[in-house]
């Protein structure tokens, strides 16, 4: 089964420093039916206003990943990390038994936009943990590029996540498609950060759309016109 989530049915918020679009129940928006999907349990698309953000504060017992779509974003933590992550990095941090950061733009100019999932971890009461990698852009050229997993063990270019996911990205050209293949069982969510899809032929999504799939091992990913998207395999 295929469920198709327009941009427009995300919960938006607008703080001026911040604007936030939440594709599950997080801050001030709740919904009792739209909780999480699998261990997936926050999708939030947030833009930052240049040298604002949110100070110091902490979390416990959640896997965070923050990827940079544009500008730049300043990390600090209660470990002693600090550093400026931007387009082309992913940031994973294991809250575990606790963990205290912030996150600011550091820019004078620019605004950040940068996606951040939070996932339920496979264990708990795990020591926190950070780290941050690059990935080759030409890797995502019309493939799946693994940015993040717990699968597998330690590869370059993908962070380790304690969780039994694994999180592709990728840049399909016009006229292209991509086939996805997982073990029965297991759930897909596919999110389109830029451009337009077609799943199995028949299912559109646009831009900022998502779709949350069950019971479909394989997945057919095209576009006619190019797109950007991450595709998430999950338990």
């Amino acid at each position: 089964m295929i469920a198709i989530y327009p941009a427009e049915s995300r919960h938006s918020t607008n703080h001026g420093w911040l604007k936030s679009n939440f594709s599950f129940s997080f801050a001030d928006y709740y919904d009792p039916d739209n909780m999480s999907f699998g261990p997936l349990r926050v999708f939030n698309d947030d833009f930052v206003k240049p040298l604002k953000g949110f100070g110091m504060h902490g979390h416990r017992e959640m896997e965070i990943v923050s990827v940079i779509l544009k500008g730049q974003l300043k990390h600090e933590d209660s470990m002693g990390n600090s550093e400026i992550i931007r387009e082309g990095q992913v940031q994973r941090m294991s809250a575990g038994r606790g963990i205290m950061h912030s996150e600011t733009n550091p820019s004078a100019e620019e605004e950040v936009n940068f996606l951040q999932l939070w996932f339920q971890p496979a264990e708990h009461g795990l020591p926190p943990s950070y780290e941050t990698i690059t990935f080759n852009a030409d890797g995502m050229k019309n493939a799946l590029l693994p940015v993040v997993s717990g699968r597998g063990g330690r590869k370059d270019g993908v962070a380790v996540i304690h969780q039994d996911i694994t999180m592709y990205l990728s840049e399909l050209d016009a006229g292209h498609s991509i086939a996805f293949e997982q073990e029965e069982g297991r759930r897909i969510y596919v999110f389109v950060i830029e451009g337009e899809l077609l799943l199995n032929g028949e299912n559109k999504l646009r831009k900022r759309d998502a779709a949350r799939i069950e019971g479909t091992a394989g997945l057919a990913i095209s576009s006619e016109s190019g797109a950007k998207l991450m595709v998430i395999d999950l338990p």
